[in-house]
């Protein structure tokens, strides 16, 4: 299913044949464009990048390599291919032929998830703007590029259903989600996870690594819809979004596997002088990212994410392989419960418990790359574990949003944690340390010293080759 680029919006959804969307788009698109000079990667404008560009939504063969000038990058609408007879697989309405048009009666709730998920992609490039200045390659830098371009075109796969599908309301929701922006006091982004800063290298691994896996959770959940436009929007998203996984845990095991290079050199944990990141740093790091995300997914109990499940708008990752029933009528599923100083996990009914079914899957997602990095540590011969942090570190959505954890799940007193939450979050003077490493390495094939090396390029490349030319 291939991809039409003499439109001046690349599309598979036949943009030619209403020309009124299309208009529409096209103005959207200039206010995109204008967003993007203002607020995308500074000072890329002159740059060729070895970018990948879709050229078609199918499992193999999908995607061109090729150097590309970061403005001319040809950001578009690509939907996975329709299944023939799919049927939706959950709720009140399973079993019956999925929704071409948006169901009346879900009209508001369906814009809301959308306009949700659509905001996080223009926020995560807002928050990564300043990073190509401190790159530690240009294979980094030529990653940290590949991801903003594709937030944007994720950007457009929401913003495209909004116009097509919502009208006035839509177009209106389109053009604010270019109007909120990261950290704007007065409008931020709808969620706090999007609106804290992405300072360093190290914060955009963990991003990549934390943030992206959720929103690989969201849109697997979103990829079940009924309403089977979204459905195929997130599905060809998925495809894209593996690539910002993966930069986020190679990119945060490479940090260690230097850590651990420069603690065997000189026989110390403080790599600090010697220019490395200790593996301490990284772990509050690890603390600080897990923990916001663990609030991506809202309260345990969620009266709204049972409304989404019933009515066949968002289901649970890979529904169709989950052995219930798909309707949750009298199921039961644990979530946690403060009862005293202790936490006990106790049943509710498992349609108000959609989110904390969600967030435990993420949870075991994390833990296995948690578990390929603390291989790299052993594999050194050093005696040091990462860990992820107790549930109920550091929320501030849910059951554990008036009470304090540490990491390792003791219940604190306020003061308690005041007392010790440097000990396991960054603080100004560990971002500090960081920017001080955070210099610029241009030159093919070299690394910055805090960082190991690739272990292999991309699309077949060395790991020399010029991922980026400086025009």
């Amino acid at each position: 299913m291939s991809i039409d680029y003499s439109e001046k919006i690349p599309n598979n959804v036949h943009l030619s044949d209403d020309q009124r969307l299309q208009r529409a788009l096209e103005k959207w698109q200039s206010a995109f464009l204008g967003w993007w000079r203002e607020l995308g990667p500074v000072q890329s404008e002159t740059l060729d990048v070895y970018l990948r560009t879709a050229v078609g939504v199918d499992a193999k063969g999908w995607a061109h390599f090729d150097h590309v000038r970061m403005p001319d990058y040809r950001w578009g609408i690509f939907l996975a291919p329709e299944e023939k007879d799919r049927t939706i697989a959950f709720g009140a309405h399973k079993g019956q032929p999925v929704w071409q048009d948006v169901p009346g009666e879900y009209r508001a709730e369906l814009r809301r998830l959308i306009v949700t998920q659509g905001d996080t992609e223009p926020a995560s490039v807002e928050q990564q703007r300043q990073l190509g200045k401190s790159c530690p390659s240009l294979y980094d830098l030529r990653n940290l590029f590949q991801v903003n371009v594709e937030e944007g075109r994720h950007l457009w796969a929401m913003v495209y259903l909004l116009h097509a599908y919502f009208g006035r309301d839509g177009r209106e929701e389109a053009e604010a989600m270019l109007e909120r922006h990261a950290g704007d006091p007065d409008r931020p982004r709808i969620l706090q996870a999007f609106n804290e800063r992405t300072p360093d290298w190290l914060s955009f691994f963990m991003f990549t690594y934390f943030q992206d896996r959720d929103g690989k959770y969201q849109l697997a959940s979103l990829a079940e819809s009924g309403f089977d436009p979204l459905s195929r929007s997130c599905r060809f998203m998925l495809t894209e979004e593996a690539h910002h996984m993966f930069v986020g845990e190679s990119g945060v095991g490479r940090v260690i596997r230097r850590t651990c290079e420069l603690m065997r050199e000189h026989r110390t944990e403080d790599v600090r002088r010697h220019g490395g990141i200790d593996l301490a740093l990284i772990q509050k790091y690890i603390n600080f990212h897990y923990s916001i995300c663990l609030d991506l997914f809202g309260a345990e109990l969620s009266t709204n994410a049972a409304t989404y499940f019933t009515a066949g708008l968002k289901g649970r990752f890979l529904e169709t392989r989950i052995d219930d029933d798909h309707v949750l009528a009298d199921a039961p599923y644990q979530v946690p419960e403060m009862h005293g100083d202790a936490v006990a996990y106790t049943d509710a009914p498992a349609l108000n418990a959609i989110n904390e079914r969600l967030r435990r899957d993420y949870m075991d997602d994390s833990q296995r790359g948690v578990d390929r990095w603390n291989k790299i540590i052993r594999d050194a011969g050093i005696d040091v574990m990462l860990t992820l942090p107790h549930v109920g570190f550091n929320r501030g959505i849910g059951t554990f949003t008036d009470y304090h954890f540490s990491p390792d799940g003791r219940l604190l007193t306020e003061a308690d944690w005041e007392h010790h939450r440097n000990n396991w979050l960054p603080t100004d003077e560990d971002y500090a340390f960081v920017q001080t490493l955070m210099q610029p390495v241009t030159e093919p094939g070299k690394v910055a010293n805090w960082i190991a090396p690739p272990a292999r390029g991309i699309n077949n490349q060395p790991t020399d080759f010029e991922y980026v030319r400086f025009g």
